[in-house]
């Protein structure tokens, strides 16, 4: 399973993900991974999502050009959705991608976020509505990249759809958290799950950049009069009090990132709400690992 993951992440790196019109993505596809549908237009639009699903639907920004459209199946019982995005996540990054929107299950919007955007039809591209994670990136040559990534019982699912050049909108640098789901959820929705923090059962260390924090930083140091509470959750494995205490580490380590970027200490508060606020079952691994989170709360 390691090696697939891997291998996955490889090809994408070296996919032709680089500036100008978007050209298709050939890959070396790993071991247990087929190609299921392709699809390539020389002139047309896709409507790349830039924020989680509203009552007003799904913002976006129509991107012209070249659109490739791809999806894989990745024969494996056991791999996760995370398992899936995050290394084809870090080999945007690694080339210097910028992530514009990223989130998983419910903070995309669930039912109607799959709905409201492009997907591949089945069997070639399937969805779990309970299990699915979604990010766009713009390239530094000014393409985009929006990956979907869910599984079935049997196999993982990957849909990657490249399109480029960006209309001018879209590529000229975005003010701090302007295009950012993360802050437009929190301001419309009074709080939003920052669905980039993943944690394993039992830790709170946070690994790295985190593209939600870094939005939310931009935003409260826009402006000091902003206050938000971070709360930690936790599964149900343990009791509770150690749960308590570990959901409000979760928190506090975003405080922490949050200060090492400039923000204020009297924005922010964090607090740990333990086991007691689930988002999914924790009779499975996919649903305790959507338990393990941090929510930002708006304050007055």
């Amino acid at each position: 399973m390691t090696a697939i993951i891997r291998r996955l992440a490889k090809a994408l790196m070296i996919a032709g993900l680089s500036g100008g019109p978007a050209a298709a993505l050939d890959l070396a596809l790993p071991s247990g991974a087929r190609l299921m549908r392709e699809t390539l237009t020389d002139a047309g639009s896709y409507a790349v999502p830039l924020g989680p699903w509203t009552e007003t639907g799904i913002p976006t920004r129509m991107v012209e050009g070249r659109i490739s459209r791809r999806s894989w199946r990745i024969e494996s019982s056991d791999l996760t959705t995370l398992q899936i995005l995050a290394p084809v996540r870090d080999g945007l990054i690694a080339q210097g991608y910028e992530i514009l929107f990223e989130c998983r299950t419910r903070s995309c919007g669930g039912f109607d976020f799959r709905f409201g955007t492009d997907v591949i039809a089945a069997p070639e591209m399937y969805v779990d509505l309970t299990a699915f994670r979604f990010l766009s990136a713009r390239g530094p040559g000014g393409d985009v990249v929006s990956l979907l990534a869910s599984r079935s019982g049997a196999a993982g699912y990957l849909q990657a759809i490249q399109a480029g050049p960006v209309d001018a909108v879209l590529a000229a640098p975005p003010a701090p958290g302007a295009l950012s789901g993360v802050v437009m959820q929190i301001e419309t929705a009074g709080h939003v799950v920052l669905p980039d923090l993943d944690f394993d059962s039992g830790a709170a260390e946070l690994g790295g950049a985190v593209a939600s924090l870094d939005a939310l930083a931009g935003w409260l140091t826009g402006d000091a009069a902003r206050r938000i509470l971070l709360v930690g959750h936790t599964d149900a494995v343990g009791s509770l009090a150690a749960n308590t205490a570990l959901s409000k580490r979760r928190a506090g380590a975003a405080v922490t990132y949050l200060r090492d970027k400039g923000v204020a200490a009297a924005q922010l508060s964090a607090e740990g709400a333990g086991y007691l606020a689930p988002r999914a079952s924790n009779l499975t691994p996919e649903g305790r690992e959507q338990n393990r989170r941090v929510e930002a709360v708006l304050l007055p």
